[in-house]
């Protein structure tokens, strides 16, 4: 299950309608759509402008989804390593044999790999301009720009790089596993089993006020542009896509981290597969455009930041001319915002992470950390132990570390004095601080002029014990902690 809906508030639902509206009252585009979603689905949706044709975009409205398509073709490659047809580490070669007279970068480099392609490892230079224009790019042009060969900008493996040509290949991969078009396995394999009937690759799929054309400005005026058929490059961003639609992929990915899922029947992708699709294989560079603030790497099909309170947030933009897409979701609260606009250089990514910063601001902690039963009764006996020093006690609950890193008796004279900073332990409830992970947890124990901090980490044993112990005391100010 994902968030419940009434727990994203209407204030909060206002505020991300408020981000959209006056992105678009300031003439970003001729019009946008959005959505809000949990585990569970959409649970908000806006739109703001009007399509060519006068009418108003909605939920179903289909816009071009540009990059955000490259999560469908490395969620494809891993079905196909799933079933063993192919190896991640196999190289590209094996496949795309055109690739075969390439001169690499050194006389040491690696063939690019599956997975280096799926991670913009492969060591070619990052190429969205002239990509964004090659997707109706017949397979006898590709093969015959292969052969007249590719430049570098690295060594294969080493650094990332985005790379749209990298997969322009991983759609080459699929088809040279499958013996059948890089469109059509998708088709069959994940947008017909996951009921997306609003998302295709081809323009003819829609009726006509159903699909919003594409637009860039032109002496102060919306020119609207011809839309690009399918072709070679279509891996890199061809598909067309809704809000409906679009926010329900995201959170079918999303999914694979409730705790309390399981695999559904026919499930065209495992819940662990797609959870190695939101990793971050890749370290994207703080200096790169590609990151936004946060600790940041690039998955398979994916980016992954790293909020500091929230954890992993995956996403992915897509830029087509024409064309902006966004689309964001926290892996551990299953909440997120997709958006879609029909302009040329449109920076609905930047307006989108505004709105889905926001959202993830307002919801509500969770009632209670996510540790193991065994680190709560650890938590209990160390709470008991603080207020009354026993080293029998002591020796029971803690593993011999303990004691050999701070001997007893050192430790608890430094507790004495921690507990005379807060003026002496009083009768009352700990009240939980934070946990890094879930053999770990800090608490705090009220003092009469201020309180102590704990934090216990319990060992990989079974049962696991209590391996680390330090207090602090924060008022009225902060003592050393203890080892």
């Amino acid at each position: 299950m994902g968030i419940p809906s009434e727990t994203v508030s209407a204030e909060a639902l206002e505020t991300v309608d408020g981000v959209f509206r006056d992105q678009q009252a300031g003439g970003a585009a001729p019009s946008a759509v959005w959505g809000v979603f949990d585990r569970s689905g959409l649970v908000h949706t806006g739109a703001a402008g009007r399509l060519e044709g006068g009418a108003i975009p909605d939920a179903d409205t289909a816009y071009r989804i540009a990059s955000c398509t490259k999560s469908f073709a490395a969620a494809t490659v891993l079905a196909l390593r799933d079933e063993g047809l192919l190896g991640l580490d196999d190289p590209v070669t094996r496949f795309v044999p055109e690739l075969a007279g390439v001169t690499l970068p050194s006389a040491d480099s690696p063939v690019p790999t599956v997975r280096m392609l799926l991670t913009m490892s492969a060591g070619f230079p990052t190429d969205d301009p002239w990509a964004d224009r090659q997707e109706a790019m017949s397979g006898e042009e590709f093969a015959a720009l292969l052969r007249a060969g590719v430049s570098f900008d690295s060594v294969p493996g080493t650094r990332f790089a985005y790379s749209n040509l990298g997969y322009a290949l991983v759609g080459q991969v699929v088809e040279a596993v499958t013996g059948r078009g890089f469109r059509e396995v998708v088709r069959e394999r994940f947008l017909g089993p996951l009921g997306l009937t609003g998302t295709a690759f081809e323009r003819e799929h829609f009726e006509e006020h159903r699909v919003a054309a594409g637009a860039r400005v032109i002496d102060g005026r919306w020119e609207y542009l011809p839309m690009t058929g399918p072709g070679v490059f279509s891996p890199i961003g061809g598909l067309f896509s809704t809000v409906t639609d679009l926010a329900r992929w995201a959170g079918w990915l999303a999914s694979a981290f409730d705790a309390d899922g399981a695999d559904e029947p026919g499930s065209p992708l495992s819940r662990a597969s797609r959870r190695e699709l939101q990793q971050p294989h890749r370290l994207i560079p703080p200096d790169m455009p590609h990151n936004v603030g946060h600790p940041a790497g690039y998955g398979f099909g994916l980016f992954v930041d790293h909020y500091a309170k929230f954890g992993p947030v995956v996403s992915h933009s897509g830029g087509y001319p024409g064309f902006s897409a966004h689309m964001r979701w926290s892996a551990a609260r299953g909440v997120g915002v997709v958006a879609f606009e029909n302009a040329t250089f449109s920076r609905v990514p930047v307006t989108t992470t505004a709105a889905f910063d926001g959202l993830l601001g307002s919801l509500p902690e969770p009632k209670e950390l996510a540790v193991w039963p065994e680190v709560r009764d650890a938590q209990r006996a160390v709470t008991a132990l603080l207020r009354s020093w026993n080293d029998a006690d002591a020796q029971r609950l803690f593993t011999p570390n303990v004691g050999l890193d701070m001997p007893f008796a050192q430790r608890r004279a430094a507790l004495a004095a921690a507990i005379d900073k807060v003026g002496g332990l009083v009768d009352g409830e700990t009240t939980d601080a934070s946990s890094a992970a879930p053999s770990q947890l800090s608490w705090f124990v009220p003092g009469t002029v201020g309180r102590l901090r704990v934090h216990i980490q319990l060992t990989p044993e079974l049962p696991p014990r209590v391996q680390s112990l330090r207090v602090e005391a924060l008022a009225p100010a902060a003592a050393p902690a203890l080892g």
